[in-house]
C-alpha cells in the first residue's frame, strides 16, 4: 500500500473497523480489481449496510475446512485480509448485487465485533509493505526475471492486456508481485500466502517459485506430448 492509500483511508475517517466478507476461493490484493455477485441474505445486508457508508469491506480466505460452519459466521478465516472499496454496484430486480470491488490496503484481523448484523465485522490492523534496508536480491534483476517468466508462460494470451497498462506505470516490486499472483490464477491457499507476506523480497520469492514451478510443469508436458517423435521417413 502506498502512502497516498494510507492518507486516502485517513481522509475518508476510516474508522479501523469493516466487514468481513469471506470466500473459499478468492484472494483479493492491493491495486487490483475484482467483480463480485452477492446473493446470499446476510451479504445483501452487508452490502446494502456498506453502501450507505463508507463503501469499505474486507475479503477474507475461509480456511480449509470452512464447509462444515458456513452456514454459521464463526468459519475460520486467514487473519491477513485486503481492505477494498466497492467502486461500481448494481442491483438487480432479484435483490442480487453486482459489484466491482478495488482493493486498498493488506489488513490483519485483530478482532471481530459482537454485533446484531447477520455478516461479519472485523476491527483491522493496516499494514504496509516492508522493503528490508539491506535487500537480499537484486530487485531490479527479480522484477525483469518475474516480467521473463510471465511473458514465456503466457505468451499471447490475455492476460497481457491485463498487465500491460500496469507496467507502464513501472510497479513496484510488492505491488508486481501482487499483480503476476492474481492474473496467474494462483491455488487461493498460495495467494493468500502471498498476500500474507509483508516482506517484499520473501513476496517476490514465492511468486517466482510459482512461476518456476508452473514453467517447468509447462515444459514436461510439452516434452510428453511430442513423444514419441514421428518416425524417419529414410
Amino acid at each position: 500500500m502506498t502512502s497516498k492509500d494510507f492518507g486516502d483511508l485517513e481522509a475518508a475517517g476510516f474508522s479501523g473497523t469493516a466487514p468481513l466478507f469471506p470466500l473459499p476461493n478468492a484472494v483479493l490484493f492491493p491495486q487490483i480489481v475484482q467483480p463480485l455477485q452477492i446473493f446470499e441474505d446476510r451479504y445483501r445486508a452487508m452490502t446494502a449496510d456498506v453502501l450507505e457508508g463508507d463503501r469499505l469491506l474486507a475479503m477474507a480466505l475461509l480456511k480449509t475446512g470452512w464447509e462444515a460452519t458456513i452456514e454459521e459466521n464463526d468459519s475460520p478465516i486467514h487473519p491477513v485480509v485486503c481492505l477494498g472499496r466497492i467502486t461500481l454496484d448494481q442491483k438487480l430486480e432479484d435483490g442480487r448485487y453486482v459489484l466491482l470491488v478495488r482493493g486498498i490496503a493488506r489488513a490483519r484481523v485483530i478482532s471481530e465485533d459482537t454485533t446484531s448484523r447477520p455478516y461479519r465485522v472485523g476491527q483491522l490492523e493496516l499494514l504496509e509493505d516492508r522493503y528490508p534496508q539491506i535487500p537480499v536480491i537484486d530487485r531490479k534483476s527479480r522484477r525483469d526475471e518475474l516480467l521473463e517468466l510471465f511473458y514465456e508462460l503466457y505468451p499471447g494470451d490475455a492476460s497481457h492486456q491485463t498487465v500491460q497498462p500496469f507496467l507502464e506505470r513501472e510497479l513496484g516490486l510488492g505491488a508486481l508481485c501482487d499483480l503476476l499472483a492474481y492474473v496467474s490464477h494462483l491455488p487461493a491457499e498460495r495467494a493468500a500466502s502471498v498476500l500474507a507476506e509483508l516482506n517484499v523480497d520473501a513476496r517476490s520469492d514465492l511468486v517466482l517459485d510459482e512461476m518456476r514451478s508452473r514453467l517447468r510443469s509447462q515444459q514436461a508436458r510439452q516434452r510428453s506430448e511430442t513423444f514419441p517423435p514421428d518416425f524417419s521417413v529414410n
